[in-house]
């Protein structure tokens, strides 16, 4: 049937579904009145990044700071990539939201995070000229079916109408887990691992480079490494979740 045809229909066949189906909050399972939201008590738990946070990799500070300031780890190293933010702190809560979303096929997540990821990334957005995911490579997609930071950007390419290119980045070969190395193992793993596939699509562009949790930097920075050096202009990173190690 011509979905044309379908269409005035579809807000008819989403009350019944949500009548027999009633939405619920994806981590506590609780009743919620919008299939995209979390309800009031899980939201509080959620620690979502606010000022003061450091102006270049978006690491929210424990105290009270004045004007743009920056960590002492990015002054002590300053990162690859011009900005970074994230939505929330990567904890035992919020993993709740990530973890099924990146390994359980919940990709029914996606627009919540979607959500979240627009509002924390405003200022990001409106200086970006390209959507990128970071790439999985190809024996993990096969295994996992999908990459989440793909199904991200394209909801936020959707939304904001800013361009979305998932092939742009292209992993080359297949990286341990970062999950558990040490920081200087985590940048070696990574070390020459992307490649770009067509420069000219990135050529004098500010790319949002997008990825789940943001921890040392060290995949992302290694991917804004390989953009800027075939012609980007700048890259900015946006997260679901950045964690304060």
């Amino acid at each position: 049937m011509n979905r044309f045809y379908l269409k005035p229909y579809k807000k008819i066949i989403n009350t019944i579904l949500d009548f027999l189906f009633p939405p619920e909050c994806p981590i506590c399972q609780n009743p919620v009145s919008d299939p995209l939201s979390i309800c009031p008590e899980c939201f509080k738990k959620i620690k979502f990044i606010t000022p003061p946070l450091c102006e270049i990799c978006g690491r929210p500070f424990e105290f009270e700071v004045y004007g743009k300031t920056v960590c002492g780890k990015c002054l002590q190293k300053k990162p690859v990539y011009d900005q970074a933010r994230s939505a929330f702190l990567y904890d035992s809560f919020s993993k709740q939201l990530i973890l099924p979303f990146k390994y359980s096929d919940r990709t029914d997540l996606a627009p919540l995070l979607g959500q979240f990821l627009i509002r924390a990334g405003a200022e990001l957005l409106d200086q970006s000229d390209l959507i990128v995911p970071v790439p999985l490579n190809r024996w993990r997609l096969m295994k996992r079916k999908y990459n989440q930071a793909g199904i991200l950007g394209k909801i936020i390419s959707k939304k904001t109408g800013i361009p979305f290119s998932p092939f742009v980045l292209k992993r080359l070969r297949a990286t341990k887990s970062q999950e558990r190395l040490r920081e200087k193992d985590r940048i070696k793993n990574v070390r020459n691992a992307f490649i770009i596939k067509n420069n000219k699509l990135i050529k004098n562009k500010k790319i949002l480079l997008i990825d789940d949790v943001l921890t040392t930097g060290a995949t992302v920075n290694e991917c804004a490494k390989i953009l800027k050096r075939n012609g980007a202009k700048a890259v900015y990173v946006l997260t679901v979740a950045h964690t304060l190690k």
